[in-house]
């Protein structure tokens, strides 16, 4: 009787370890329920709306070919960037993907890939007024919308500048658009894509770099989710180079290996 009750307390302690192991793995919970869901902001060339409302972008595309690989369907959710960790940790969304930077403090609050794209922070202007913004020391005095808890907010705090935080990149340039801020910083890639002649925001340029970084995806503390990408990322590296080249990304691209 003792040896039987002793065989049956293992197989149920057995049991427990397995059904913890189920409850810690974001693998399983992801697969669990069919869908990956993805945390993003309105960020071209990194996931935007296409002509059909259906969210596009290098970012979105591959997160959309991970999902595949997975083998379950992605959902994109837009999230207060500022709000990110806990949108994560409350299991509203299970990743950020949307050129994030990897920061100090986001590699300490999330699980992060490899980097595998490089960026840099910028500051975006009215053509008009470019010339008189071409170094740090000209910014002084000047007013900036900023991605509330982004790294164009901390590249402008850090310098000991005036920030105006928004709740996106998009809404930082159309505050310098109407006038309402002298100035923003946002990420070159994004400056590229919707500054300038033949974009959106053809009355505004961008001027000073003020940071070099480098993107990468972030999961929950533990999840076994990141190095599938990493391993996701080796193994689809052409994946990679095609949807940046698409994108037009392909000069910032990090080799995967």
């Amino acid at each position: 009787m003792k040896k039987m009750f002793a065989m049956l307390l293992a197989l149920a302690m057995c049991m427990m370890s397995v059904c913890a192991f189920a409850e810690d793995s974001d693998m399983a919970y992801v697969k669990g329920k069919g869908k990956l869901v993805v945390g993003i902001t309105d960020f071209e060339p990194m996931d935007y709306k296409d002509a059909d409302g259906d969210w596009v972008g290098f970012d979105a595309d591959l997160a959309k070919t991970f999902a595949e690989y997975l083998g379950v369907e992605v959902e994109f959710v837009e999230i207060d960037w500022d709000s990110k960790v806990l949108e994560l940790n409350s299991k509203n969304i299970d990743c950020v993907w949307n050129g994030m930077t990897l920061t100090d403090e986001v590699k300490s609050a999330m699980s992060c890939s490899n980097a595998y794209l490089n960026n840099a922070q910028v500051v975006v202007v009215p053509k008009d007024v470019a010339d008189k913004y071409q170094t740090v020391e000209s910014l002084a005095g000047l007013t900036f919308a900023v991605e509330a808890g982004s790294a164009g907010e901390a590249a402008v705090t850090g310098l000991g500048l005036t920030a105006t935080p928004v709740a996106s990149q998009a809404d930082a340039l159309m505050e310098v658009a109407a006038g309402t801020s002298d100035a923003a910083v946002i990420d070159a890639l994004m400056a590229a894509a919707m500054v300038g002649d033949e974009t959106s925001y053809a009355s505004l340029t961008y001027t000073v770099g003020l940071t070099t970084e480098e993107y990468g995806v972030g999961f929950r503390l533990g999840s076994d989710l990141t190095e599938a990408l990493n391993a996701f990322f080796v193994a689809n590296y052409e994946t990679l180079q095609e949807a940046a080249q698409a994108y037009g990304v392909q000069a910032a691209l990090i080799e995967q290996k």
